[in-house]
C-alpha cells in the first residue's frame, strides 16, 4: 500500500476505534501440521506451506525452516512495517531501510545438555539502515515509534500469558 492510501485509510479506522473499542479487538491464528514421519511442522502462512524442522546445528536436515529463524523473521517484518508506517505518519521521507535481526540461542538448553542453560533466545538484537535526510531527532522519534506500535517488538519485551494445551484423539489414523 502506498503511502498516500496508508494515511487516507487509517484515519476512519483510528475514529471507529476510538468510537467503539470492542471493534479493534482482534484474534489472529495460525495453524500448522506436524508430519507423522519426519521431525517437521507443516505451517500454513496463508501464502502457501512452510515447513518448519530443527536447525542443523542441533541435528536437523538444514533443509527446513527453522523456528527462531522464522520468529526473526517476523520480527523483522514488524519492524520494518512499523517504521515505515511511523514514518509516514510523521513525513519523514525515507528513500530505502535494510532491517535485521540477531538472536542467541544456547543449544545445550534446547537439546537438554545442561539444566542450567535457558530454552530460547537470550537477547535480540534489531538493526535498522535507513536512507534519509531528516534530522537525528527525528530519526530517534521514528526508532521509539517503531518500538512502540511494532507487535512482535512490544510482545517479546511483555511476554504475554501464554497458555498450551494438547487434545488426544486417540484411535485415528494421523494424517502425514
Amino acid at each position: 500500500m502506498d503511502i498516500a492510501t496508508f494515511r487516507a485509510t487509517q484515519g476512519p479506522i483510528k475514529d471507529r476505534f476510538r468510537k467503539d473499542a470492542a471493534s479493534a479487538f482482534l484474534t489472529l491464528r495460525a495453524t500448522g501440521e506436524a508430519d507423522a514421519s519426519t521431525v517437521t511442522c507443516k505451517v500454513d502462512t496463508g501464502r502457501g506451506l512452510a515447513v518448519a524442522g530443527i536447525h542443523q546445528k542441533a541435528g536437523g536436515s538444514g533443509r527446513e525452516l527453522c523456528s527462531g529463524d522464522m520468529l526473526l523473521e517476523a520480527l523483522i517484518a514488524c519492524a520494518g512495517v512499523s517504521m515505515r508506517a511511523a514514518a509516514a505518519v510523521l513525513e519523514i521521507p525515507i528513500r530505502g531501510a535494510a532491517v535485521t535481526a540477531e538472536g542467541d540461542v544456547d543449544l545445550r538448553g534446547t537439546l537438554g545438555v545442561s539444566d542450567d542453560v535457558p530454552v530460547g533466545f537470550t537477547e535480540i538484537r534489531l538493526h535498522f539502515d535507513v536512507e534519509t535526510d531528516a534530522p537525528q531527532q527525528d530519526v530517534d522519534r521514528l526508532l521509539e515509534l517503531t518500538h512502540r506500535y511494532c507487535v512482535i517488538f512490544q510482545t517479546l519485551q511483555a511476554s504475554p500469558k501464554t497458555v498450551a494445551r494438547m487434545n488426544v484423539i486417540r484411535g485415528a489414523t494421523a494424517k502425514s
